[in-house]
């Protein structure tokens, strides 16, 4: 048995360009998906957040719309209830990779306001990375790659292969045009070579030790490529 580390995402608002504050967190499908995966091969999961605050799901990932109609939004609104890890987060800033033999970020828009710029878990990520230990992240989780920076001033994920929530995907969900920053665009000016696929559909690039994943609909496989590097 292995002992996964969930990144998740503290804020419950993203704040656009025009400043209003858009109610989010972390999308339950992104969070769900990974877990479900996990524990049926037996592994532990610990939930950590900036400051060990309970996160928020986005209510919007919640719908019927993003789930496949009704029955899909009711099974991942019981599932996510029946996940106690959620309730209990440690710590960020406690947290000793020692303690983990893998990492996985999801996503949301909650990562583009506080893990974007947040220093430990850049320093997270860098070690994370440099260990050798699986790291996955999906959707908009790869926003906090922006704030794995190494001494020098360079990104650590600078030349690696990623997947993450494209400009287009951006564009039709309705936030380009509203928010401060696009994901895609920042992660390619960081030097992250990010591998843009169809919108919305699974997309997973596997680069070293980093599984990631381009939407939603990625975060089941994404999964699927850690359990592959857990074995």
């Amino acid at each position: 048995m292995s002992k996964i580390l969930f990144v998740v995402t503290g804020v419950d608002h993203w704040t656009l360009a025009d400043d209003s504050r858009h109610p989010t967190g972390f999308w339950a499908e992104e969070a769900v998906a990974p877990y479900e995966a996990f524990k049926a091969a037996g592994h532990e999961i610990v939930v950590a957040t900036p400051g060990g605050v309970v996160p928020t799901v986005d209510r919007a990932s919640l719908a019927p719309e993003f789930n496949g109609g009704q029955e899909g939004a009711d099974r991942v609104a019981t599932a996510l209830a029946s996940i106690t890890e959620l309730q209990q987060p440690v710590k960020l800033e406690d947290v000793r990779l020692d303690d983990y033999d893998a990492v996985f970020y999801p996503g949301g828009h909650g990562p583009m306001e506080d893990l974007s710029v947040d220093a430990t878990s850049g320093r997270l990520l860098i070690d994370t990375l440099d260990s050798g230990k699986p790291l996955g992240v999906v959707c908009h989780g790869p926003a906090a790659l922006l704030a794995a920076v190494r001494a020098g001033g360079e990104n650590a994920f600078a030349g690696y292969r990623v997947a993450a929530f494209t400009n287009a995907e951006e564009t039709q969900s309705g936030f380009a045009d509203k928010a401060k920053w696009l994901l895609e665009t920042r992660l390619v000016e960081a030097g992250v070579d990010v591998r843009v696929s169809e919108p919305w559909a699974p997309h997973v690039v596997v680069d070293r030790n980093l599984v990631t994943g381009q939407n939603p609909a990625s975060a089941a496989p994404v999964a699927t490529e850690l359990l592959k590097k857990l074995a």
